[in-house]
C-alpha cells in the first residue's frame, strides 16, 4: 500500500526538484534518447533495492535494533544522503536526496507491521527515475527546460 501511494508521488516530486535545480543551474543532464532513458530505468530497478537494503535494512534497521530507532534513522538517512556526494554530485543534488531519504526512512521506521524493504524500494526506484532518467527526459520532451 505504501508503494502504491509513495511511488507516483516520489516520481512527480523528484521530477519537480530536478526541474527546479535545472532552472537554478541553467543546465539539464538528460538521457540521450528514449532508449537511454529506459536503460537507465532498468539500472535503477537494481540500484534502488540495493541502496535500500544497505541504508534502510542494514544501517537503519541494524543500528535501530542495537541503539534505538531514532539513531538508526539518523545514521541511515545521513549516510544515504552523503553517499551520493561520493559520486561527485553537487551539494544541491546531494541534499536533494534528503527529500527521498527522509520520507523513506520514516516510512521504514513507522509503517505498521514488520519492517519491509519492498515499499521503500519501489518508492526509491520511482524517485530515482523522476530525478535522473525518464523524469528529466520527459521535462525535455515537454519543453519545460
Amino acid at each position: 500500500m505504501f508503494a502504491a501511494i509513495a511511488a507516483p508521488f516520489m516520481f512527480v516530486a523528484a521530477t519537480a526538484v530536478q526541474l527546479w535545480l535545472t532552472r537554478r543551474r541553467g543546465a539539464l543532464s538528460v538521457p540521450a534518447g528514449a532508449d537511454d532513458a529506459w536503460f537507465q530505468a532498468g539500472f535503477y530497478v537494481l540500484n534502488g533495492p540495493i541502496e535500500e537494503a544497505f541504508f534502510r535494512g542494514l544501517l537503519q534497521g541494524g543500528l535501530g535494533a542495537l541503539w534505538g530507532a531514532p539513531i538508526g534513522f539518523l545514521v541511515g538517512t545521513s549516510a544515504y544522503v552523503l553517499y551520493h556526494r561520493l559520486g561527485r554530485w553537487t551539494w544541491a543534488d546531494t541534499f536533494a536526496t534528503a527529500l527521498v531519504g527522509v520520507p523513506l526512512g520514516l516510512g521504514f521506521w513507522f509503517l505498521p507491521g514488520p519492517p519491509s524493504l519492498v515499499g521503500v524500494s519501489l518508492a526509491h526506484i520511482a524517485a530515482t527515475c523522476g530525478f535522473l532518467g525518464p523524469g528529466p527526459y520527459l521535462l525535455k520532451k515537454m519543453s519545460l527546460v
